[in-house]
């Protein structure tokens, strides 16, 4: 079966992930969310914990791809399209946490396009460089080394949600004003310093494509998936007895355990489309793994739109943000509150993919 075959599963694995980021990005109330949509409060994992892991392993597999037609070794050519690339992604992120307060004196200056940018403008660069064998004992460099840099950083308690090493250096560097604090407490889960690991988690992505170029057949892809991710997922549980599963820290066992569970959904999603050809219903993913970026810049800006700038007046005189309006007023009294709230970001998945449909067909890609 032809590569470009085989890639139709990892758009569709692309599209999931996007539907997913959308369903818990947008409840209709934070107040009102079933436990799978939430993320781990720290140690841990959650379908939540899963969506960002897997579109970097996306990012990976991808990259592996396009960068088949450049010769091993970085060149002036390959490198200014990686830092263009990155330096967009990346002020594309900053202006989504600038957007519409425009606040610069306490923005935020990272968040997901911005660890997305620097994971893939590091990982890209490795990966022109090195061979795959090279780039092997560069992952289990960057686990080991990371997991040595939080644990001598603070050996009382490394992975405290507070004094760990990736809290004290984005401190020093961002500045407190400049970091995320809707954990409750000053610390941004998209740091500096844990972007380090996410570099291993693309890097993955990267050897999985790798994997589907040189296996003969399908059924040869998905039996290595399955080997390996399985292999992942229980090497990260046993080392995550002693070095804990976290999101927020991005710990090497997070990177391995999610990057199993990638590898397994991806071998998963091959036999059905692939093997067993039902591919029906994937349509709509393929629409939303098409525009990834334009649909994830635009749910934010409109998310943004209808908090902060559209402000109606309730039917008891009440002023209410377009959000919190659509919420109470169209969807609770349709489902009640905990199911309104899934109902009204289920309606936004549906409303996004119209619009990644009507981009489909009119075969607009916006790619950078």
């Amino acid at each position: 079966m032809a590569v470009s075959q085989r890639l139709i599963a990892l758009d569709v694995l692309r599209g999931l992930t996007i539907a997913l980021m959308i369903m818990v990005n947008t409840p209709g109330s934070w107040s009102y969310v079933y436990p799978p949509l939430l993320h781990a409060k720290w140690h841990g994992c959650t379908p939540t914990d899963l969506v960002f892991p897997f579109f970097l392993f996306i990012v990976g597999v991808s990259m592996f791809y396009s960068f088949k037609k450049f010769e091993k070794g970085i060149t002036k050519a390959s490198f200014k399209k990686v830092i263009k690339r990155t330096l967009i992604i990346f002020l594309l992120g900053l202006f989504l946490n600038l957007f519409p307060k425009f606040n610069f004196e306490n923005v935020r200056f990272l968040g997901v396009l911005q660890r997305i940018a620097i994971a893939y403008g590091l990982t890209a660069l490795l990966c022109l460089q090195f061979n795959v064998k090279v780039l092997k004992y560069i992952f289990v460099s960057i686990l080991l080394g990371y997991w040595a840099l939080l644990y001598f950083g603070n050996p009382i308690d490394p992975y405290a949600p507070t004094e760990n090493l990736v809290q004290l250096v984005d401190l020093a560097i961002l500045g407190e004003n400049h970091m995320y604090k809707g954990l409750g407490f000053t610390f941004d889960p998209e740091g500096l310093l844990s972007s380090l690991p996410s570099i291993a988690t693309v890097l993955l992505g990267y050897f999985s494509g790798n994997i589907i170029e040189i296996s003969s057949s399908t059924m040869e892809t998905i039996k290595k998936f399955v080997i390996y991710g399985l292999i992942l997922v229980v090497v990260g549980l046993a080392w995550g007895t002693i070095f804990p599963i976290n999101k927020s820290l991005w710990t090497s066992t997070y990177v391995l355990y999610a990057g199993g569970l990638a590898l397994l959904f991806l071998g998963l999603l091959l036999w059905i489309i692939d093997v067993k050809g039902f591919n029906k219903w994937s349509t709509p993913f393929i629409h939303f793994g098409t525009n990834p970026l334009f649909i994830f810049m635009f749910s934010g800006v409109y998310v943004k739109t209808i908090i902060y700038l559209v402000k109606i007046t309730g039917p008891n005189g009440e002023g209410l943000t377009g959000y919190s309006y659509l919420y109470k007023h169209v969807f609770v009294p349709i489902a009640g509150a905990m199911n309104g709230s899934l109902l009204f970001a289920i309606a936004h998945i549906v409303f996004f993919w119209f619009l990644t449909y009507v981009l489909y067909r009119r075969k607009v890609f916006i790619k950078i």
